[in-house]
């Protein structure tokens, strides 16, 4: 018997990587590879409504939630399925998004094999807890957390819009107007030009952060750090993690440290702004999510 009793796709109908189509097609899929199985699609509303619907479905039963999204959607309902509380609730995506960094590093086999096979496995999450002066907020993330370069980018990608000329010269600009950050670790203050917590091997469609590790089942996380340098040696490790990949990094459990100035973080895709002298703290939960590849 499958672990899960039904299935519910979470869409965003506006969505440019035509969720609705990949959620139908999925749904027909299922219907002929596992009629028994029920199959309900949910469509956003707004933002932050897929995190509401993924936490109200997980909180019954035993569903499948998938996210038919890139990886920010798919990070709203991780987020709602761990807010649930509830263990018997398993979650999976199909890509429908324009990075797909976490399907691309994860999947096994179609999506809709998965499902009839029903086999479940566990991943680690990183988690993100920031102290500020709104504060507690936690936070999920299935693949990575970037400061510097990685969400200026992003920022810069929602105002100029995405398609790979596009893209090019988006990418262009916020390089061109980069400027390093700071802040607080038990080492001093530091300042980097980019840091990344990998949960996976890579990200932004080529880069290879962590040759032979990034598995996002060992119960570690990799810390890619850029230290503030001249620009052309940004270009260079950027072209090496697109070519060659980066080697391999330093893996932990644990980093903290606190902000110098107000700063954009990245979590899957999606930016948070943390206020100037917020304390942060990413560590990994080991085999927290249930999911399907």
């Amino acid at each position: 018997m499958r672990p899960f009793d039904r299935v519910v796709l979470i869409f965003n109908p506006q969505s440019t990587g035509e969720a609705q189509e990949r959620a139908e097609g999925l749904r027909r899929d299922l219907a002929q590879q596992a009629p028994d199985l029920a199959v309900e699609l949910l469509p956003t509303e707004h933002a932050g409504h897929a995190t509401e619907l993924a936490r109200t479905v997980a909180q019954t039963g035993a569903p499948l939630v998938v996210s038919v999204s890139g990886d920010g959607g798919y990070n709203e309902v991780v987020n709602g399925v761990m807010q649930a509380g509830n263990q018997r609730a398993v979650a999976a995506v199909l890509a429908a998004g324009n990075a797909n960094d976490h399907r691309r590093a994860t999947q096994e086999r179609p999506l809709a094999e998965a499902v009839t096979r029903g086999n479940v496995s566990r991943i680690d999450l990183l988690r993100f807890t920031s102290d500020g002066p709104d504060g507690r907020a936690v936070r999920y993330a299935h693949s990575y957390i970037g400061l510097g370069l990685t969400p200026v980018v992003a920022v810069d990608l929602e105002k100029g819009g995405k398609g790979s000329l596009r893209e090019m010269v988006t990418v262009v600009r916020s390089f061109a107007k980069f400027r390093p950050f700071q802040i607080e670790t038990e080492g001093g203050r530091q300042s980097f030009d980019s840091l990344v917590f990998a949960n996976i091997a890579q990200m932004a469609k080529v880069a290879t952060l962590a040759e032979d590790q990034g598995r996002p089942d060992d119960g570690m996380f990799e810390v890619i750090t850029l230290r503030h340098t001249a620009k052309w040696r940004i270009l260079a490790t950027a072209l090496k993690a697109s070519t060659t990949g980066l080697g391999k990094q330093p893996s932990v459990r644990t980093y903290a440290f606190t902000t110098v100035t107000p700063l954009p973080l990245q979590v899957d895709g999606e930016v948070v702004e943390l206020p100037t002298g917020t304390a942060v703290r990413v560590d990994i939960v080991h085999d927290a999510l249930p999911t399907v590849m």
